[in-house]
């Protein structure tokens, strides 16, 4: 069987290497090179234990008082655009406690084997930096931490082991926090990679595999009739296969449209800059002021802010700062780099409830999505990757994808 997979970062380079090496014929269609973007700039995490849905309790306030704020964790450009508005509304009606915990615990249940499917990565010759040294999670207000820790209950069910770390015990776990901190959680079992190093690893691989990868390709046209997909035509060329998927991350909700379905994906911008290395012992979130920090091997990435507008990656200066002089408040030793850091912008693919969209394309029966994964492409990838092919190859769908069903969404266009 052949599948044609469209899109090229780190959710459609999975799924095509799942079903390639199921042995299946795959083709996988980029508008531009593969493992760019989000794929490429995001921090790089394997991390269950932070897989909660973006909306929740306390959302619409926050964001409220943060759109006042040119620099702050937040932004959203304000539009009259209906399907803007629609989709805010709609996260907005999700930012509730139920709605979050049902989330969290659909995204822990996707997750059980991600950290076992990423071994299976290495050990199948696919090179790429990874790191085992857990994640910590960093606050400076004390009703923020204990509210954390009130909810620890779910990613501890899920054999997580979090470990509360309470005044100098986090100095004493983490000796370059400085004393703002008022505590911590750590989770041992989390993990974290180099995004663009495996993006680059899985494409050789799926050439090694003969999978056929067409770069520079945008997506123009669909042809279906009925409930079947006959074709597509991606730069300039038509091509035909059993089964289609579409990953096209941030740009799904635009592409959705060729496929008769008008997908709630909009862009959630974010950014990274890379500095010198610090002997951090794990990742870290700087949790209060929504910043990630990764030490990867010869360097430190620094990643953060959420920017609600429209599918571009132009830089805006005033919120790469702002990520930029957050470290210095919490790591010792650490000083905002003299003259101007490079930062590069990705634009992750979110939704109104701040989960995938996963399952066949609705209407069709030999298409299908991947999609809306957010800030947690990295995590999420290979299970997802993993349920995907089995459904593509079957015709059967794990109980964990019910939750993410297209259906949920969709609506003819």
């Amino acid at each position: 069987m052949h599948t044609i997979v469209i899109g090229g970062g780190v959710i459609g380079l999975t799924q095509a290497y799942h079903l390639a090496r199921e042995g299946e014929q795959v083709t996988l269609v980029d508008s531009r090179a593969t493992g760019l973007g989000a794929s490429e700039v995001n921090a790089g995490w394997i991390v269950p234990a932070e897989a909660a849905p973006v909306p929740g309790p306390g959302v619409v306030l926050q964001s409220m008082k943060w759109m006042l704020r040119p620099d702050s964790p937040l932004y959203i450009r304000p539009s009259l655009d209906p399907e803007f508005v629609k989709f805010m509304l709609g996260m907005w009606g999700k930012s509730n406690r139920s709605a979050q915990r049902a989330g969290f615990d659909g995204h822990l249940r996707l997750a059980q084997d991600t950290v076992e499917i990423f071994d299976e990565y290495q050990a199948e010759g696919i090179d790429f930096e990874m790191h085992s040294a857990g994640l910590l999670m960093a606050f400076t207000q004390q009703e923020i931490l204990e509210h954390h820790v009130g909810n620890l209950d779910l990613p501890a069910s899920y054999g997580l082991d979090p470990q509360v770390l309470l005044g100098d015990d986090v100095r004493n776990h983490e000796p370059l926090l400085s004393d703002v901190i008022r505590g911590g959680i750590y989770y041992p079992k989390e993990r974290h990679v180099d995004p663009g190093a495996l993006c680059r690893a899985l494409h050789t691989k799926l050439i090694e595999l003969g999978v056929q990868i067409l770069e520079n390709a945008p997506l123009q046209a669909v042809s279906h009739s009925g409930e079947k997909i006959h074709s597509i035509t991606a730069g300039g060329r038509t091509l035909s296969a059993d089964h289609y998927v579409l990953a096209a991350g941030a740009w799904t909700g635009k592409l959705s449209k060729l496929f008769g379905t008008a997908l709630p994906v909009r862009p959630g911008k974010g950014y990274s800059v890379e500095v010198d290395p610090l002997p951090l012992r794990s990742a870290t979130n700087l949790w209060d002021a929504k910043v990630a920090i990764t030490p990867f091997e010869s360097r430190l990435r620094i990643a953060g802010t959420m920017e609600f507008g429209g599918l571009d990656e132009d830089i805006n200066q005033v919120r790469v700062d702002a990520i930029l002089r957050a470290p210095g408040k919490y790591l010792r030793g650490f000083t905002v780099p003299k003259g101007k850091v490079e930062a590069k912008a990705g634009m992750r693919p979110m939704t109104p409830d701040g989960m995938p969209i996963m399952g066949k394309l609705p209407k069709l029966e030999n298409g299908y999505v991947s999609t809306g994964h957010g800030m947690l492409g990295v995590t999420l990838a290979p299970a997802s990757a993993e349920a995907m092919t089995q459904l593509i190859r079957t015709g059967t769908r794990q109980p964990k994808l019910n939750i993410f069903d297209p259906a949920r969404f969709a609506r003819s266009h």
